[in-house]
Formats: C-alpha cells, sequence, structure tokens
C-alpha cells in the first residue's frame, strides 16, 4: 500500500493504506517500530504526531495552522522539547520545558509524550523514514477538504462525527466500508470512533497529491537534528 495515514490510538497506533487501484487495509500496531516495519515502501505516510521539535519558542507550524483552524485551533497541542520527552513525571517534564521554552507543558501533551519519542526514536537515525514519512494534522486536512472551512463541531460528538464523514465520503470512495470494518474490527477501548476517520483523512490526503502537498510554512526551519518543524496537507485547487 503506497500512502498511508497514521494515528495514534489507545492500543498503540491506528493505519489506514490506500493504493491507486482501489485497495485499502487498516491495522492497529503496538509500536510505531511496528508500523514501520510493515510500510518501508510506502510512498507517502502522514501521521497526526510531531516530528520536528522545538528548541527555542514554538513552533511556527503550530502557530499558523491554529490561526487557520479558527474554532478548532485547540486540537493543535503546544509541542515539547526533545528534553522534556525524557521526564520521568509531569512536574519534571513541566520544569524542563520551562527551563527550555519558557512554558509549562499541557496536560494534553504530557499524555502523548511517549508517543512523540516513538517517532522521534524512529525519525532521528532514519534516512528512510525522513522520506517517506511527514507530519500532517487531521483538522487542517479537513479543513483543506472542506475549501478553507474549519469544521463546525468538535470530533468527539456525534455531528462532529457525522459532519467528517459526510466529507471523506464525497472525496473517497472506500471511506464507508473502511469506517464499517474498523467499527467491527476493533474495540472502542482500543480505537475511538474519530481515530478512524483522522486516519482515513490522513490517508486519503497522502493519495490525492503525494507530489503536491502544501506546507506550513512553505519553508520549513529545521530543528537540531535537522528534522523539519512543519505541518503538511493537501489542498484542492
Amino acid at each position: 500500500m503506497k500512502f498511508v495515514g497514521v494515528d495514534a490510538c489507545k492500543k498503540g497506533w491506528f493505519v489506514v493504506a490506500l493504493d491507486r487501484q482501489g485497495k485499502w487495509n487498516t491495522g492497529v500496531f503496538n509500536t510505531i517500530g511496528d508500523f514501520w516495519k510493515s510500510f518501508l515502501n510506502a510512498s507517502l505516510i502522514l501521521i497526526d504526531m510531531p516530528i520536528g521539535l522545538p528548541y527555542l519558542g514554538k513552533r511556527e507550524c503550530d502557530t499558523q495552522t491554529r490561526k487557520i483552524l479558527g474554532q478548532r485551533a485547540a486540537s493543535v497541542f503546544p509541542v515539547p522539547c526533545r528534553e522534556a520527552l525524557h521526564a520521568n513525571t509531569y512536574k519534571q517534564a513541566c520544569r524542563i520545558n520551562r527551563q527550555k521554552l519558557g512554558v509549562q507543558l499541557s496536560i494534553q501533551t504530557w499524555n502523548i509524550s511517549d508517543k512523540i519519542l516513538e517517532v522521534d526514536r524512529l525519525m532521528r537515525p532514519g534516512k528512510n523514514a525522513r522520506r517517506r514519512i511527514r507530519e500532517s494534522h487531521p483538522e487542517l486536512c479537513f479543513w483543506a477538504l472542506a475549501g478553507g472551512h474549519p469544521m463546525a463541531y468538535s470530533k468527539k460528538t456525534s455531528q462532529g462525527f457525522s459532519e467528517r464523514y459526510s466529507l471523506l465520503k464525497n472525496t473517497y470512495p472506500h471511506t464507508s466500508a473502511i469506517v464499517r470494518q474498523s467499527l467491527d474490527q476493533f474495540l472502542r477501548k482500543d480505537l475511538a470512533r474519530d481515530d478512524i476517520l483522522d486516519a482515513i483523512v490522513l490517508a486519503v490526503s497522502a493519495w490525492l497529491s503525494p507530489k503536491a502537498m502544501k506546507t506550513i510554512p512553505p519553508i520549513p526551519p529545521k530543528d537540531k537534528m535537522g528534522l523539519p518543524m512543519e505541518i503538511v496537507y493537501f489542498r484542492p485547487e
């Protein structure tokens, strides 16, 4: 499968993979390393997890994406510095992040810090991973597919699920089948409904135009490990 969307879930990582012939598959992987072993040759992988990590102040890509998303801006979490990911406690992580970036971590960011560290450990030494895996954000992808309009409802509500589901069905013909199989195959304690749509919109964005992704900012800076601090998406012209 050539075009892949990856979203963190309670069980680990939920993956949707598509190809040009209309085939698709899904899966849940315990670790990002397990996922990568199965998708080494993918053309493009979009993942909803920070890759380039800040070493001074805020990432420009996060600031700009929040402005674009308006009422959905809160879905873009502040990104921690690399050193804070190795903290043993939330209190320690806040202290380290305050020393390095001038702000403490939100509890939401701390709750996904282990996932950010997983991705960082994959991307830092991995030249092949760097060529194929790019950071994206589901709400930005939905905004783009909706013609530059943020979603009206939170993805956690029934209205929010319905508006995102309808948008995807109008964009990718196998959306209903993917959602139906995923809901049947995986327990909600392992995979939430909104995780399914998030992974699909990432995969569909990659499938639509892997060589014409828009980048925020247009020329992204790199972190101290040479990883781009960017958020990418497909914007229909």
